[in-house]
């Protein structure tokens, strides 16, 4: 009965000799020595994030430079984009310092997903009520718009991180 083809790791490569164990194991410690995970900057998840958080700014920031005709509705709009973006910025120096490795007590995946759902969940209703009481000013609009393109990108972001937390953890169950 097989259960899959497993890879067992030697020192010997192909080429037939065995590199010098000092040799492994300071190129594998380099990576991990590093202050910043430069990875992460180029990687899916790490490119999300950041534009996030732009489009969260300039939605914040459109909001604030405008004529307001309604203030309780765009104050939950300015809060709910400043509490996501620095949310949404703790997550990104979390990954980019690599500090989930040093605090294994939290369940970060966990985290950053709860985080997902309900920041999205807020920031959809904080862009739907600020649409709807633009009155056709340019610059509440422009708000509303970007907090529709930042709840967009927070449904790939929850999308990814289930895939990513979710998926693999049900399959290695299993392997």
């Amino acid at each position: 009965m097989s259960h899959g083809a497993r890879v067992i790791r030697t020192g010997v490569s192909s080429a037939g000799a065995a590199a010098p164990p000092s040799v492994a194991a300071s190129s594998s410690a380099g990576s991990d020595a590093e202050l910043v995970d430069g990875a992460y900057f180029r990687s899916c998840s790490g490119m999300l994030k950041v534009a996030q958080m732009i489009s969260l700014l300039v939605g914040f920031i459109s909001v604030n430079n405008s004529q307001w005709t309604d203030y309780s509705a765009y104050s939950y709009f300015q809060i709910v984009t400043m509490c996501d973006l620095v949310m949404i910025l703790f997550f990104y120096i979390i990954h980019i310092f690599r500090i989930y490795r040093t605090l294994t007590c939290v369940s970060w995946p966990l985290a950053e997903f709860l985080h997902y759902l309900i920041g999205t969940i807020l920031l959809l209703i904080a862009s739907i009520v600020a649409a709807s009481k633009s009155y056709n000013l340019t610059g509440l609009v422009a708000g509303a718009t970007f907090g529709f393109l930042a709840t967009i990108l927070c449904v790939l972001s929850i999308w990814s991180s289930y895939k990513v937390s979710c998926i693999t953890q049900s399959t290695s169950k299993y392997h």
